[in-house]
């Protein structure tokens, strides 16, 4: 707000003033060393409106006009929600310039942690990856902000409630692209020109403002999480000398010393932002966004795939959620290499044999076989004339894989093709029986009496009875 002792004749308007024929001045909302701000509204539209004016005494200051002009254009050029609209530019008959914004109901962080102290994880992350949207689209046409802090994000309150943040104030912006404020603009970028909020520069913003680039917004990105989170700045110090020594040769104080309960993986991203080395530094907003993701509300999805696609990145899949977010933890950039293959042991030839026979190439399927032992033959006796255990039905240890021999019309015949043979030779035996007893009554019959025959004529029957039931039984089992 305002300084109720400050005079009006040091200021470029007054109450009721009529701006440009169109706006007239309602109030002030705040003053500063290089301008004020205050609320006002357009005539024929009755559109409330904030108006940016800067000091007369500012423009004794070198590069402070250019530097006003630029924000304005700055603003203009990012087409995003997060930015605060820029309306109108102008002057003021024979005083400084103005520039007309969008009137914003809300406060700034700065006012937020005052009142707070500190936030939680989950809405620190939501308002620093809503200004992180602002700042991709920024970065995407060439400009780079070079004074994020918390007094230029403001956070405001969409029709549904919600929090919008927008980021404000580009007059220390770089555009990096020669046509990225649509033409030439004076240059702010002086070696010995020291610019910005001292606590918020980065180690080569403090060398010189000339080698900033967009990885010292993701710096002071870094620094303004890191007070959100634990209601400290990393850097402090009782000069502005010791501030910025602080900055080029001390590593900061690490955030779980002032909050216990911060995630260790969260910790780890915000001094990945605040490394001295821009090499090693998160490089863009795109990938400090993807960082933070496992540790943000599912609500910031959104924000997180606008700001990956608005810098063009390819999609990062982030690793999955945790629910305890103490477990949450960095992707890893880069799995490790799998193990080298192990050549084969030697094969036992006394080893099972597999149960299913592989497809040669070219050739045709094999049947599936059942798994059959293979042993010494020495451990067994020699071979009996009898090769089939008919009570069994199955191969003679001695015989037990031995392929049998191949028919001409298809695949060599399988073990079960055995399991008929005792039956058959005892079918054979039985009919070679009954008809040698056939023979033996109808010779006996023509030389003698029937009477001695009779017992013969019925034993014939009765051996082949036997050999009938004696199949039966062989055939169930």
């Amino acid at each position: 707000m305002a300084d109720s002792n400050s005079s009006n004749d040091e200021l470029p308007f007054h109450e009721g003033q009529i701006i440009a024929g169109k706006y007239e001045v309602d109030r002030i909302l705040g003053q500063g060393g290089m301008g004020v701000v205050v609320s006002a509204h357009h005539i024929a539209l009755q559109q409330k409106v904030a108006i940016k004016f800067l000091l007369p005494q500012a423009l004794a200051v070198p590069g402070a006009a250019p530097r006003f002009l630029r924000e304005a254009r700055s603003a203009v050029a990012i087409q995003s929600e997060h930015v605060a609209r820029v309306l109108d530019v102008g002057a003021v008959d024979g005083g400084p310039p103005y520039m007309v914004m969008e009137y914003l109901t809300g406060s700034d962080l700065r006012n937020v942690l005052e009142q707070a102290g500190r936030l939680s994880i989950a809405q620190a992350l939501d308002y620093v990856l809503q200004a992180c949207e602002a700042i991709a689209e920024a970065h995407a046409i060439g400009i780079v902000h070079r004074d994020l802090k918390p007094d230029n994000i403001f956070v405001t309150r969409r029709k549904d409630g919600s929090s919008l943040v927008k980021v404000l104030d580009f007059g220390l912006s770089k555009p990096t692209k020669e046509d990225a404020l649509g033409g030439p603009t004076p240059s702010l970028t002086a070696t010995h020109v020291v610019a910005g909020s001292p606590q918020y520069m980065s180690p080569e913003q403090v060398r010189s403002l000339k080698s900033a680039d967009h990885r010292t917004d993701v710096w002071a990105l870094g620094v303004i999480l890191y007070e959100l989170l634990t209601g400290q700045r990393p850097f402090e110090a009782d000069s502005l000398a010791g501030i910025f020594a602080k900055i080029a040769a001390d590593p900061p104080l690490r955030p779980r010393a002032l909050k216990g309960d911060l995630p260790p993986g969260l910790e780890a991203v915000i001094l990945r932002c605040l490394e001295k080395d821009v090499s090693r530094r998160v490089q863009d907003v795109a990938e400090l966004a993807t960082l933070l993701e496992p540790f943000a509300q599912a609500e910031s999805r959104t924000s997180i795939e606008r700001i990956v696609r608005v810098l063009g990145k390819p999609a990062i899949k982030a690793p999955q959620r945790s629910a305890d977010p103490m477990e949450a933890h960095i992707p890893t950039v880069a799995a490790s290499p799998p193990p080298p293959p192990r050549s084969q042991p030697r094969r036992d030839p006394r080893a099972a044999a597999p149960t299913v026979a592989q497809k040669p190439a070219g050739g045709p399927v094999a049947r599936a076989e059942r798994p059959v032992q293979r042993r010494d033959p020495a451990d067994f006796s020699p071979m009996t004339p009898m090769d089939i255990d008919v009570s069994t039905r199955a191969v003679h240890p001695a015989q037990r894989g031995r392929p049998l021999a191949r028919a001409d019309n298809g695949p060599p015949s399988q073990v079960s093709d055995l399991k008929l043979g005792g039956p058959i030779r005892v079918l054979v035996a039985a009919v070679l029986i009954g008809v040698a007893d056939m023979v033996v009554v109808r010779m006996l019959g023509q030389s003698i009496a029937l009477g001695p025959v009779k017992p013969l004529m019925i034993a014939g029957p009765l051996a082949g009875i036997g050999a009938i039931w004696i199949l039966v039984k062989i055939l169930k089992r």
